[in-house]
């Protein structure tokens, strides 16, 4: 598929094996080994950044967050240590679109990387988005062409997940749908049982297009199953 990718890590070894088996797919690799380092290259030509939490100095956090303000449509996916739970969440309300715990497989990371490339790929879009038709709900449109989402006219900023979601919710309005099924349609892999990565970029979203993100309106949740979309009326 190939694409450009940013891999902050600062232990060599890990860092030689992921350019290694990323570069067998013909991406393009450029190194980081701290959070300086990783913020000084970063420009808008990057396809997706893969930090590593755990950084002298500046760490994948606050790398992730300066990311995410400057660039908003870049993939992030963060490398965290087994059994850290809270480093996930962080990750992800920092606006991260996935994690990977290590130690992973060569077979696990491609996977993760595929998945959202192809949420960041216009190319790669259905065959209703090739044709360029708009998705309406409500007081919300998306425009798929241009990747953006509009509610009463006005342009909200949305990263490639938050946008794949508001898609398949939009796509599926009125219909409650089980967290099982949001995974496998918006990230693309097997990532049955890990529900936080669902409510966490929910949450996310729900900042974005609520008036109240504490009363919800357009994203209801549907206790011990998963969500709604109702999406206002006109």
């Amino acid at each position: 598929m190939g694409g450009k990718i940013l891999v902050l890590e600062d232990e060599d070894a890990i860092r030689s094996f992921i350019r290694v088996n990323l570069k067998k797919q013909m991406f393009e690799i450029v190194e980081a080994s701290s959070g300086e380092e990783a913020l000084e290259k970063l420009d808008d030509t990057f396809d997706i950044a893969l930090l590593d939490v755990m950084l002298p100095g500046i760490d994948g956090f606050e790398v992730c967050r300066q990311a995410r303000e400057k660039f908003p449509r870049l993939g992030i996916i963060m490398l965290t240590a087994k059994g850290l739970e809270q480093n996930k969440i962080e990750g992800l309300e920092l606006g991260a679109d996935d994690y990977i715990v290590k130690p992973f497989s060569p077979k696990e990371l491609l996977a993760r990387i595929n998945a959202l490339q192809r949420r960041l790929n216009v190319k790669e879009l259905n065959v209703e988005e090739e044709q360029g038709g708009n998705i309406t709900s409500g007081i919300f449109t998306i425009l798929q062409n241009e990747r953006k989402l509009l509610k009463r006219d006005k342009e909200i900023e949305l990263t490639p997940i938050e946008f794949a979601l508001v898609k398949y919710f939009m796509e599926n309005a009125n219909k409650a749908i089980h967290r099982d099924e949001i995974l496998q349609n918006v990230w693309g892999y097997n990532y049955v049982g890990d529900f936080k990565i669902v409510d966490v970029n929910i949450r996310r979203i729900r900042q974005k297009i609520e008036d109240d993100p504490s009363n919800p309106r357009y994203i209801e949740k549907v206790w011990g199953y998963g969500y709604r979309w109702w999406g206002g009326e006109e």
